[in-house]
């Protein structure tokens, strides 16, 4: 399995800078952080929910999660200011190239009827988000703890100005689009 940050260094940073014109090789964007996030709105009733979820989150990101609480109250979903309703982990420098390493190689391709990931998920800023239905795909979560199958967002932070020279830079270092 070949590493993000040699990837990044060897194919990405020569391969950005004949594409976009870089002279410099701090010029070429880089990856600066990626985001995990797990939104629980059944964590209202059932505050066990969450307690799996920062488990597994945890396993998944190799460090622990910080719990998420609601900034408004919302009575429609029985919601108040406070209220736990989900978990985050921000990764980055090392855990980060670890984690798209094994997002990359191993729990994408484990991705059930994957066709690649759409590529309207830029922001406009650089910066792409991808939403995972089952958590189940990353080999450290054991099948026989889960008591149910959950999603997560995963947010990829690029130095990038535009949303072409982010999925450039994404394409090379292999995460793998539709075409």
């Amino acid at each position: 399995m070949v590493l993000i940050e040699q990837v990044y260094r060897e194919k990405a940073v020569p391969g950005m800078k004949e594409r976009f014109g870089y002279k410099n090789d701090h010029q070429v964007p880089r990856l600066e952080k990626v985001v995990l996030n797990m939104g629980l709105g059944e964590a209202i009733q059932n505050p066990k929910v969450l307690d799996s979820a920062v488990e597994e989150l945890a396993l998944i990101a190799g460090q622990k999660p910080v719990i998420t609480r609601a900034r408004k109250s919302i009575a429609a979903f029985k919601v108040r200011q406070g209220m736990p309703i989900g978990c985050m982990v921000t990764l980055r420098r090392k855990r980060m190239y670890d984690f798209l390493t094994k997002l990359i190689h191993v729990a994408i391709p484990r991705i059930r009827d994957f066709r690649g990931l759409p590529t309207r998920s830029f922001d406009g800023r650089g910066n792409y988000t991808m939403g995972i239905r089952e958590h189940i795909i990353f080999p450290e979560v054991d099948l026989d703890k889960v008591d149910k199958i959950k999603g997560m967002n995963v947010t990829i932070v690029t130095s990038a100005n535009t949303d072409e020279e982010a999925r450039h830079l994404l394409e090379l270092i292999g995460m793998p689009f539709r075409k």
